[in-house]
């Protein structure tokens, strides 16, 4: 998880100190919703899309398409996470990661049955990472901050019209 700092904000600290603690929260929340949804499409233009044999109920695209905004709000703090990977696409830290060369033995079974052949253990060379997330981040960050900082500067002098 990539946290960022931003300093020099005190004069939007005042203003978001005169508005009620709900819409501070909504705001950032917005804001924070605003600059993730910047690294979400990043992380989706740069995801690797499979071809070939893929998995029982998979279709290509199946990791780029799991690639989402989640919100967390806990004691005030207002956290963004953009994540990839889901039932279908549960393999996105390997694709993002690699993983090297094993073993795969059957489980319930005395042997594998692979390319018409049956085996008792494949080896499995390993995949090569493709990092999609990571690359994301490193490219978009300051274009998060940008566009969050944009969605506050946007959105603050509205909430205080609604108050007047």
């Amino acid at each position: 998880m990539t946290e960022f700092k931003v300093e020099g904000l005190a004069e939007l600290q005042k203003m978001l100190d005169d508005l009620p603690a709900n819409i501070e929260k909504n705001i950032m929340r917005g804001g924070l919703r605003a600059g993730a949804k910047v690294v979400q499409e990043e992380a989706q233009r740069v995801c690797p899309v499979g071809s070939g044999n893929l998995p029982k109920g998979e279709i290509s695209g199946s990791l780029k398409n799991s690639i989402r905004i989640s919100m967390k709000v806990r004691k005030g703090k207002v956290q963004a996470f953009v994540k990839a990977g889901d039932k279908v696409a549960f393999y996105a830290h390997m694709v993002e990661y690699g993983t090297a060369s094993h073993l795969i033995k059957p489980r319930d079974r005395k042997s594998l049955f692979l390319a018409g052949l049956f085996k008792e253990v494949i080896k499995h060379p390993g995949a090569t990472k493709k990092p999609f997330m990571r690359p994301a981040l490193d490219n978009k960050a300051q274009d998060a901050i940008d566009t969050m900082a944009d969605y506050i500067r946007e959105r603050i002098p509205k909430e205080i019209e609604k108050l007047k």
